[in-house]
């Protein structure tokens, strides 16, 4: 159960960053009203195009999930709740002591601990994202799609759709905010800051139908950590397990 007064009222920091959409944009759901397409575009209550917070992070904590996986830490998998909260034995033996929290039950991998699972709330808020282009300068773009059977490799009859996206090749700008809150008291490193400044270099694309070329993009204003950043020697789990067995010893 997340308790609300245990949550921090402000976010420890904060960072503004903006995509700019090389292609074409097609963020949106299908059974909207008052347009002429299946999938409309999403907007905000002022018209304006956006790219949903919701998205962003959820692309964020997958990207997140591999890089610490290749880093030797045990992740456990979203968004299956059973696997969230894994039992002793599904726990490896070095991370048990480590992936506790104090104030929450079970075990947390490193990603859970940025991202939440159904004990843990998570850390990272992130803004919808706004198209700072006037709505008066996007024209309505419809673009046409048909539905493809796989198995006999033919369109299928009658099933012709339209799909909004942004102006092609625009340079739209879109601008919003990630949050992160404090780190959680437990005996894992906070590597909250490295592996979502990596994960973010790592989106290319946002929204539908990226294999046909929409919702190509990047970045700008990526924050970054100085090479200083003692957090860098934490990022392997293996160097870390064992510069934590040694202190631990000495300390004994």
């Amino acid at each position: 159960m997340i308790d609300l007064s245990t949550l921090s009222p402000r976010a420890s920091e904060h960072w503004e960053i903006n995509a700019i959409i090389d292609t074409a944009l097609c963020v949106g759901a299908g059974g909207s009203s008052g347009s002429l397409a299946d999938k409309a575009i999403v907007r905000n209550a002022q018209e304006q195009l956006l790219i949903p917070g919701s998205q962003i992070k959820g692309r964020l904590r997958h990207e997140c999930e591999k890089l610490a996986r290749a880093l030797g830490w045990q992740i456990f998998y979203a968004p299956v709740a059973t696997e969230l909260c894994p039992n002793p034995g599904q726990v490896c033996s070095q991370f048990q002591e480590i992936y506790q929290v104090s104030g929450y039950k079970g075990y947390h991998c490193v990603v859970s601990q940025i991202f939440g699972d159904p004990i843990l709330p998570s850390r990272v808020i992130v803004d919808d994202f706004i198209c700072t282009t006037p709505i008066e300068e996007l024209a309505e773009v419809f673009r046409p799609g048909v539905t493809i059977n796989r198995r006999r490799r033919t369109a299928e009859e009658n099933k012709l759709y339209l799909l909004e996206t942004s102006p092609a090749n625009a340079q739209l700008e879109f601008k919003g905010k990630i949050y992160l809150q404090p780190r959680f008291e437990s005996g894992s490193p906070d590597l909250a800051k490295p592996l979502i400044f990596a994960a973010l270099r790592r989106i290319y694309a946002l929204g539908g139908s990226k294999s046909t070329g929409l919702g190509w993009l990047h970045w700008q204003n990526l924050p970054t950590l100085s090479t200083n950043d003692p957090i860098w020697s934490n990022l392997d789990a293996k160097e870390y397990l064992a510069n934590r067995q040694v202190s631990v010893g000495g300390a004994a």
